[in-house]
């Protein structure tokens, strides 16, 4: 489906209030609590059909329990790894860019001890569309109205310095714009744009967030074109996989195969 157009207008707030999250908390009921509180203090922020929340997933892995001790970190990167992409040593020690079990390629699959008490780190969410949309369910039924959600990670990117946040989890959402087969503003027929709605979204949402603010939550209003009446594939939509990954392993990595795969045609 092609894309429609863009949004004229986009507005994005964090929602105060969550609190510290913790095992077992009801995360529907603690962001529909703060929802409440925000548009009470301030009424523009009531939520509305077409806005998408957007949901550090530091917050579900809290709620979920996915909490290791910080001496485990090395063996839960480990477990949590589907494939070594690369690996680089430096003073610190060793870091490894692997895919981890949601097919995400990410610096130590995702295991992370930001916003988490000392001597603990978080685990990625279990299954971050599931939870998408179980909260937009939960979402539509307190407040009456159609929404995206999205559960968002931060995650740096090749060839670029920094990190941005990205949807690890939707529901609801398009998470791609295929605007192929559509003309630009010279008439020449798009070929291969297609936009990555989902990521562009968590990393707006991600100005109005912050992790050294305590504001996990945020809400992202202007894209009611890209909110959907189905939960529809998820952010699994995102992931390049197969044909489509051109760079399924590091330099060093690939060096070692093909001296492994020359010796192995000596033999």
């Amino acid at each position: 489906m092609h894309g429609s157009s863009a949004a004229d207008l986009l507005t994005a707030w964090g929602v105060p209030g969550i609190g510290e999250v913790r095992p077992g908390d009801d995360l529907a009921a603690l962001l529909g609590d703060a929802l409440e509180a925000d548009a009470e203090a301030r009424p523009a922020t009531t939520l509305a059909d077409g806005d998408v929340l957007v949901v550090t997933s530091k917050i579900v892995s809290k709620a979920e329990g996915r909490v290791v001790r910080a001496a485990d970190r090395e063996a839960a990167i480990t477990a949590e790894t589907v494939r070594v992409v690369a690996t680089r040593e430096h003073a610190a020690g060793v870091t490894r860019i692997v895919e981890n079990r949601l097919g995400l390629v990410m610096a130590a699959a995702g295991v992370d001890a930001s916003n988490t008490p000392d001597g603990t780190v978080l685990l990625l969410p279990e299954d971050p569309d599931a939870t998408a949309r179980a909260l937009r369910v939960a979402l539509a039924e307190r407040f009456g109205v159609r929404v995206g959600v999205l559960v968002s990670d931060t995650a740096g990117r090749p060839w670029r310095q920094g990190q941005t946040d990205i949807a690890i989890g939707a529901a609801g959402v398009r998470v791609l714009d295929d605007l192929r087969g559509t003309t630009d503003t010279h008439g020449r027929a798009l070929q291969v744009s297609v936009a990555a709605l989902a990521d562009e979204i968590a990393a707006a949402a991600e100005l109005v967030k912050g992790k050294a603010t305590g504001v996990p939550v945020a809400v992202v209003r202007g894209m009611a074109h890209a909110v959907t009446a189905e939960d529809g594939p998820g952010a699994r939509a995102l992931v390049r996989v197969g044909p489509d990954d051109m760079f399924a392993e590091g330099t060093a990595e690939a060096y070692a195969r093909g001296w492994k795969d020359a010796a192995g045609s000596d033999a």
